[in-house]
This record gives C-alpha cells, structure tokens and sequence, in this order.
C-alpha cells in the first residue's frame, strides 16, 4: 500500500509540468482579422439596417464588444489595408493610393507588419482573399514584395477584386501559383479556403494568425441566388444578399474556429476597409458621405471584436477606434515590443474593448487622395474633428460625439477651437511628409478628381 502511494506520488509529480507547458502555449492567442471591402456602417442589422440580414455578425456583437466609432485608415482600400499590417498611417507608410493600375507605389520591404514579427515568437500565418498591396504588374512578381515577403507562411490571394466577379473568380494565386477558375462564390470560396488551412494545413502545435480579406461587396457584385432571394424581389436585393453572402463566409469560419477548438484562445476582430458605394446600394447609416471622403461615411466603419475571457460579451463601446490600431493590439497582448525606430500611428485597443479611452501620441488622421476636393485630409482629438480641403486652406470644424452626421460646421463660430486643431493637423502632416515616401506622391500623374487641383 505505502508503495503504491508512493509510485502514484511520482506519478502526479511527474504529470504536473505538462498542464503547465499547455497552459504556457495557449497563453498565445491566435489572431483573426476579417476585413469586408466597402462595407459601410449600416450595411447590417447589427448596425441598424431594418432590411439586411446579417446573423453571424449579430452573433459576433453577441459575444464581444461593438464599437460605434470604429474607423479604417483611409476612404479607400490599398492605404487602409496598408495601415491594419503596419500600424502607420498610409501616407507614412507610402501606401497613399489605391493600387489598381501601373503605380510604382507599394508596401515596401523596409515596412515591419505585425505577421513578420509573430513568426519571430513561433506563429504560423496564412493570408486568404484580397490583397490589393501592389500595383498590377508588381503582383505576383519576385521583383516586389508578396504577401509571404510580409510575414505569411501561406496564401491565396487575388491582386485587387474577384475577377470577373464574385462568381467563379478564376484570378486567385496560392503561394504564387495560379489557381485557375473556381466554381461558387468569392466570400464561400475564400472562407473555405481559411478554413482548410486551419484544419489541414497549419502545425496545430503553434499558435496561429489569419487575415480573411474578403472582396464584398465591392464591385462587380454577384450573388449566390439564396441569398438575394431573401430580399424578395426588393429593388436592392442583389446588394443586400451580398452583405448575407458575406455574413454566411463569417459564420463559415466562426464554425471551423469552434471546430478547431480554438474560439476561446482567439482574439477575433471584424471591419471594414473603407465607407460603402451608394450606388450600388450600400448604406452609410445617416453619415455623411461615402466611399472615398474623409467626412464620417467614408472612414466609420462596423468594427466587433471577440476575445472570450477578455471582452464581456455583449458589450458596446463608443471609444473611437481605427484600423491602424490592430498592429499595436495584436502586439500587445502577445508581448512584442513596438518597433522604436519609426512611427506607429495605433494603439493597443485593450482599454477601448472595456469602453476605456486609449492614449494617443499621433491623434486621429485621414488623407484620401481620390477624396471630393473639400474634404480631403481630417484630424480628430477627443469630441472633435477638424476637416480640410485639398489646399488645406479652408477647415470645418465638427463636434461630433454630438454631431455625428457632420451637419453644424463650427469653424466659424469657434475661431480659437478651429486654429488649435489645425495648428495639430499641420504638424501630424508635416511628420508625416519628413518619414513617408513622398517622392511617390508628389510625382503623381493621375488628375485631380472633378473640380480639384491637388491630386494627392
């Protein structure tokens, strides 16, 4: 009897380091970033929409927090996506524009994304969906860096949109080899994708990071049939359906996270890459604006993130946020340094996913090259928001915690408010021109948009 105690004594001493060892490797949370393109801020019934029918993201609200005043880094996609990687706003970062044609810009090597420096602690990292990072001719190409020259270990990506639409896109690489048509739709198409590298293809011994890019619902919109119907025939079904399309590819991947068992030790996150296309049918939610302004229909964006045991479910939080804080939030709960030898624009959103203020050294900036010609650059600090024109001579001035459809321009009425701010916008845009690649910029052939004279 004395020996069996004692043999059972060895035996549990021996077993014990091993729940340790476990509990130190699933101190590492994976990452999730899903990135719609050009959904707007009420392109849901989680932000209002009385139409839209968007289950999975409702669940998603459910389960973490939803903010009200989330934003992506720019009123367009190249330079938003951009900031998500690298956590510096996109004129610092040099992705200024969008990327579509022969532009020489591109996310350069010298760039540190948040996917390189998880491969340093052991993280296996995979991209799925759009890219849209380099030009046209720069795609693909050994010449210019490639989603795997930026931290992932695995990918399959198309350049910019699905080709020739969401339907049967056949315009997809995997690790630089064509992939050749596929049958079904981009969102279904890309989130299985995800999905199998999650259950066949990563070492399940290491943790993860996945960045799901989808392409809806910007144009050529297709939908699958199922979900278009759901709208019965009204006017905007095709758009609509294509939000649920997207919503569908979410739960896809929420199902396989679950599966995988790994949902509970996942910070997940869902955004937007820029303000919605109203003629296509997308809805801003009341804000002024849309795609390509810097006023608020442009740049908020629906933002929800989940991390069980983190963030109580079911909260909201009107803590304004931006996509750029995602590099400084996935560094920080994951214990990587900042890098100190440039700008980093975010901040860790910690605080804001229990519905604290954050603290910022740079505030709040947008710069959207392809913007209306009044409203090309803005600032925020705290309550306000300072928007210039082009020339940065004329300035609104918006309180818009109160004003959140920008319609009492206090410019005038608030002279010393309006000079403070922007006497800060100046000089956040003049370290910015000092740091950023400003000889992509400022030699820029494209015209200025209708009206304007500046086309950066």
């Amino acid at each position: 009897m004395y020996k069996s105690r004692i043999s059972l004594l060895l035996l549990v001493s021996l077993l014990a380091p091993k729940p340790l060892l476990a509990e130190t490797k699933a101190s590492k949370p994976n990452v999730v970033v899903f990135l719609a393109d050009d959904m707007g801020w009420g392109d849901s019934a989680t932000y209002g929409h009385p139409l839209i029918k968007t289950p999975n993201l409702d669940k998603l609200a459910s389960q973490g927090v939803k903010f009200t005043q989330c934003y992506s880094a720019c009123g367009v996609c190249s330079p938003s996506r951009s900031a998500i990687l690298t956590g510096r706003t996109p004129y610092r970062n040099g992705v200024y524009r969008h990327l579509s044609g022969l532009h020489e810009a591109h996310l350069r090597r010298s760039e540190i994304t948040y996917p390189n420096l998880l491969k340093t602690i052991g993280y296996e990292t995979c991209h799925v969906g759009k890219w849209h990072l380099n030009s046209r001719p720069q795609f693909n190409t050994s010449e210019y860096p490639q989603p795997g020259d930026h931290g992932y270990d695995y990918w399959m990506a198309t350049h910019n949109n699905a080709d020739p639409s969401h339907k049967n896109p056949s315009n997809f690489f995997r690790n630089g080899k064509s992939v050749g048509e596929l049958t079904g739709f981009s969102a279904q198409l890309v989130a299985a994708e995800a999905a199998r590298w999650l259950s066949d293809v990563r070492d399940k011994s290491k943790p993860f990071a996945i960045s799901v890019w989808f392409h809806e619902p910007h144009a050529p919109i297709a939908t699958d049939p199922k979900f278009s119907e759901l709208y019965g025939g009204h006017a905007n079904s095709k758009y609509m359906g294509n939000i649920t399309q997207l919503d569908h590819a979410l739960g896809q991947l929420m199902q396989t996270l679950d599966k995988e068992g790994v949902s509970d030790n996942t910070l997940l996150i869902f955004t937007s890459d820029n303000g919605p296309v109203a003629n296509f049918g997308g809805t801003t939610g009341g804000l002024r604006g849309g795609k390509r302004s810097d006023h608020e229909g442009g740049i908020r964006v629906p933002g929800i993130a989940r991390w069980p045991g983190h963030i109580k479910a079911g909260t909201v939080s009107d803590v304004p946020v931006i996509g750029t804080d995602i590099f400084a939030t996935v560094l920080d709960i994951t214990g990587i340094p900042l890098p100190k030898d440039r700008t980093i624009d975010g901040v860790s959103m910690l605080p804001a996913f229990e519905g604290q203020p954050v603290q910022r050294k740079v505030p709040l900036f947008w710069r959207t090259h392809v913007s209306p010609p009044g409203d090309r650059v803005a600032l925020r600090i705290g309550d306000w928001k300072l928007v210039g024109d082009e020339t940065l001579t004329n300035f609104q001035l918006y309180e818009i915690q109160k004003d959140w459809k920008e319609e009492y321009d206090l410019a005038a009425t608030m002279p010393e408010k309006t000079e403070a701010m922007k006497k800060e916008l100046f000089d956040v845009w003049k370290a910015i021109e000092d740091e950023g690649p400003d000889e992509w910029w400022k030699s820029e052939r494209q015209k200025p948009v209708q009206g304007g004279t500046v086309n950066y």
